[in-house]
């Protein structure tokens, strides 16, 4: 007998299994169903992640996780797996890979359903799949057709992830789930499982969903590109935008939620705007306009830099490398394309970061003697009250002594 005709006949030994399940969106989840009494296998193809998750040690880091990670692997209820077959044993499949763009800023479409084929040997009837990362609309329609095509009668759910790095464990918690699904035995199972974490429940179609989840990462992005444009129409002013921006915000409920200007960086944003972009033939104005705000922020510091310094004779330092504040996830961060266009420009251009590992990167103390000029790329805490009688650039605000460049 087959390893896929023996789990047709075996009982489920485990509550879920989460494909994908060492990485930023499948470990919290996994961490926090299991908290709540469910059996979780992390399947991962990452065989160091899963390596280090199977040793109670996080492979990045999120607030609450070492305290969780280590009581839940010494009771079995959380373990992590490089073997496909491990689809096999649970009812509950949750797939948190996503829809990524490709190098044309075009949705790779095939993402999600080559990760479903990867394992569709050990699929089996009965289960409820649930798709939780970004999607394309119209994925969870592709992939109920290709469980079809698979000869698997798998009842589907898409429930997209809300939560920010380093807060999931407590937003896992505390934000209502939206529940998508086109059946209701599918919609039940699903709202069943996200009961474990929350009892507020959202419930929407499955495009609805996909479209919603978009829609929260695209608003978020075309505010912090208007915030950026304020601060650069400001900054060519002569002004300090953040003497207007707590104007504008003190006792004023109505704009209390204004950002400062920033890198809008990480790995969804940008990402998913340009999918929100595409699914509407490219007519998004508002979105590629905000796509060119925040992408040429980096382009724009240095310009006003070259104003102000002499660049050619100067060694700049960039003080954080995360895509923000207290993280040390790097993906897309906005910090290196700012290094690389200081490089042919500066004398020399060095690289810190307590939290991101990169070896590129060297020690602050080192930063701090050796730059003539300082800018601060990510809003860690730590650079707040940084001692220093070098230029310090901080468009963050960060150290309250105003943003002007």
């Amino acid at each position: 007998m087959t390893i896929a005709e023996r789990e047709q006949t075996t009982p489920f030994s485990r509550d879920v299994v989460i494909v994908g399940g060492c990485g930023r969106v499948g470990l919290p989840l996994g961490l926090a169903l299991a908290s709540r009494g469910l059996s979780v296998t992390l399947f991962d193809i990452n065989t160091a992640a899963v390596a280090s998750v199977n040793a109670g040690v996080m492979p990045f880091a999120e607030d609450g996780a070492d305290a969780l990670l280590g009581g839940l692997l010494a009771e079995g209820r959380l373990v992590a797996s490089t073997d496909a077959a491990a689809v096999g044993t649970a009812e509950i499949l949750v797939v948190v890979v996503g829809t990524p763009v490709d190098e044309h800023l075009s949705p790779d479409l095939a993402a999600v359903p080559q990760a479903i084929q990867r394992c569709a040997e050990h699929l089996r009837d009965g289960q409820l799949l649930v798709l939780r990362s970004t999607l394309y609309p119209g994925v969870t329609a592709s992939t109920e057709k290709l469980l079809v095509q698979l000869g698997v009668e798998i009842d589907v759910a898409f429930c997209p992830e809300r939560i920010a790095e380093g807060r999931a464990l407590t937003e896992l918690f505390d934000l209502p789930q939206i529940v998508s699904a086109r059946s209701d035995r599918a919609l039940g199972r699903a709202e069943k499982l996200f009961r474990h974490l929350t009892d507020e429940i959202v419930v929407l179609e499955p495009e609805e969903a996909e479209l919603a989840k978009l829609f929260t990462n695209t608003w978020r992005y075309v505010k912090f590109a208007t915030v950026n444009q304020f601060w650069m129409m400001v900054n060519d002013f002569g002004l300090d935008f953040a003497r207007i921006r707590n104007a504008i915000t003190h006792g004023y409920p109505r704009a209390a939620d204004m950002p400062m200007p920033g890198f809008a960086a990480g790995p969804c944003l940008f990402k998913d705007t340009m999918q929100l972009a595409a699914f509407h033939r490219n007519n998004f104005v508002l979105g590629h306009a905000a796509m060119m705000i925040n992408e040429g922020l980096p382009a724009y510091l240095v310009s006003r830099l070259e104003a102000r310094f002499d660049l050619a004779a100067s060694r700049v330092g960039i003080l954080g490398t995360a895509f923000k504040g207290g993280s040390d996830d790097p993906r897309e961060s906005l910090a290196y394309k700012l290094r690389k266009l200081l490089l042919p420009k500066a004398a020399q251009v060095l690289c810190t970061d307590r939290y991101v590992r990169d070896e590129r990167l060297v020690d602050l103390d080192r930063v701090l003697a050796e730059c003539d000029l300082l800018i601060i790329g990510a809003p860690h805490r730590e650079y707040a009250d940084l001692v220093t009688d070098r230029p310090l650039i901080d468009i963050w605000g960060l150290t309250g002594r105003g943003v002007r460049v």
